[in-house]
């Protein structure tokens, strides 16, 4: 399926493409950067990031503490690509050693409202999700043992 064959991805139960978002949509360019948009926020560590400095400007190894289990490389690497993507922006001071500070531009603070709707979304159906899982697992044992 093309990108000008999908339905429309601001409105799914559109049948024709009549909207100037949905027509825009079809574009190649627009449809490769909703797809790579979609692969970073969906990556291991960007949403953590931006979850991060949705709580306001942070020094890169304060960052490193509060997410946890993340390499410097990686930090430096998924900060370099929101910053790329007009998400984060950086800041150095110019002190001695130079402070690099971080956090989220104006359309970094705009992916929080879907980042938060995502995250309460998922607190709502956590035991459906959690039983969703437990019922594939239990199935796929049993076709494992089975076979």
């Amino acid at each position: 399926m093309t990108p000008t064959d999908q339905p429309c991805l601001i409105d799914p139960s559109a049948t024709e493409h009549t909207d100037d978002a949905c027509d825009k949509v079809k574009d190649p360019d627009v449809h490769a950067t909703i797809s790579a948009m979609l692969a970073r926020v969906g990556d291991k560590w960007s949403l953590l990031v931006i979850r991060h400095l949705g709580e306001g400007a942070v020094r890169f190894n304060e960052l490193r503490r509060r997410i946890g289990d993340i390499s410097p490389k990686v930090l430096s690497s998924t900060l370099r690509s929101l910053e790329r993507d007009g998400l984060v922006e950086r800041e150095v001071v110019p002190t001695v050693p130079p402070q690099v500070s971080y956090e989220l531009s104006e359309l970094g603070n705009d992916l929080l409202v879907p980042v938060r709707a995502l995250v309460a979304w998922t607190f709502e159906h956590t035991d459906r999700i959690n039983e969703a899982r437990a019922e594939f697992d239990a199935r796929a044992e049993r076709n494992e043992r089975s076979a």
